[in-house]
């Protein structure tokens, strides 16, 4: 079944869609305010796809259910995300891809965006990409089980351009964590384009307006 979703259409008969996965305790309302701060006059319609994660225990907030794109076994990043978890959300994304995909819009202008587990959903789901997307965006995160990304790594998947912005001072998510996948990605052949702002785990308005920029670079020559 398809993940439950909110969708915001900048114009009529959109040609790209964005599809970006909120972060852990979040839905899908969670990145639609940005909206205003983010889109252009300029740009083409876009259709941007605001899924709910699944709601599950979380093993690090006590077994707390809430919507999680995987559990959190432990803080320690390199056992952190929950493999099998990981999995089944990159499936629900890639039929997320597909639905979109049927509306009209091919992958070519299909861009995946996420915040922390969001964003590490987004760049697992990157990394196994046959047919490459528009573009990744990932946000305050890093690449789960990032010592099998080579391995996992299909051909054509590093055609994707990759926008990431952390924050200086995240306590959640170390900005070395970051550094981390973007050096990473540029040694599996990705173009990254990486950020590093003074805030902690969320985003801000540089951010947001370097993200456009990006952006427009994409959208405009599409």
């Amino acid at each position: 079944m398809l993940l439950e979703t909110i969708e915001r259409e900048t114009g009529p008969a959109p040609q790209h869609s964005v599809i970006w996965l909120h972060g852990l305790g979040a839905d899908g309302g969670d990145f639609v305010p940005i909206l205003p701060e983010l889109v252009r006059p300029a740009w083409p319609p876009i259709r941007f796809v605001f899924p709910h994660a699944p709601v599950r225990p979380v093993t690090i907030n006590n077994g707390v259910p809430m919507r999680a794109w995987y559990d959190i076994r432990e803080a320690d990043l390199a056992n952190r995300a929950d493999e099998a978890g990981v999995a089944a959300s990159e499936q629900q994304v890639e039929a997320l891809i597909a639905r979109e995909v049927e509306r009209g819009v091919p992958a070519s202008r299909i861009f995946l965006a996420g915040f922390s587990q969001g964003g590490a959903i987004t760049l697992a789901a990157g990394l196994r990409r046959s047919e490459p997307l528009a573009g990744l965006i990932a946000l305050s995160t890093y690449i789960p089980a990032a010592h099998k990304a080579a391995t996992v790594l299909v051909d054509g998947a590093n055609a994707q351009p990759v926008f990431m912005g952390h924050g200086t001072q995240d306590p959640v998510v170390p900005l070395r964590a970051g550094e981390h996948g973007a050096a990473l990605l540029r040694e599996l052949g990705f173009a990254v384009d990486w950020h590093a702002y003074p805030m902690p785990h969320s985003v801000c308005l540089e951010e947001i307006r370097d993200l456009g920029d990006w952006l427009s670079r994409r959208l405009t020559s599409a």
